[in-house]
């Protein structure tokens, strides 16, 4: 049986940050807020993992969260709104 391998550390902060970077790229509040909170719930949903299958699955699934993110970010930057947001007219 094949050894799974577990990501690092390091290669799990990678993967917070690019899903919260990639938030960052929506133009609309609403789907920019909802990425970055869905980003962070996941994260501390599975910060008590040990299982390596289990780790090693969720990793798997962030990754491909982040190219489903990368894609809709992409695809909404050319349906961007004209109009700000309400809470983004308030936070400037």
């Amino acid at each position: 049986m094949a050894s799974i391998a577990i990501p690092t550390r390091s290669e799990t902060l990678g993967l917070y940050r690019a899903l919260l970077r990639t938030a960052r790229q929506f133009r609309d509040y609403n789907i920019r807020e909802y990425t970055k909170r869905r980003t962070i719930d996941a994260f501390r949903n599975n910060q008590n993992l040990t299982d390596s299958s289990s780790v090693s699955a969720a990793y798997s699934d962030g990754k491909a969260q982040l190219e489903v993110a990368k894609r809709q970010a992409i695809v909404y930057s050319m349906y961007a709104p004209k109009v700000k947001s309400v809470m983004e007219i308030k936070q400037a």
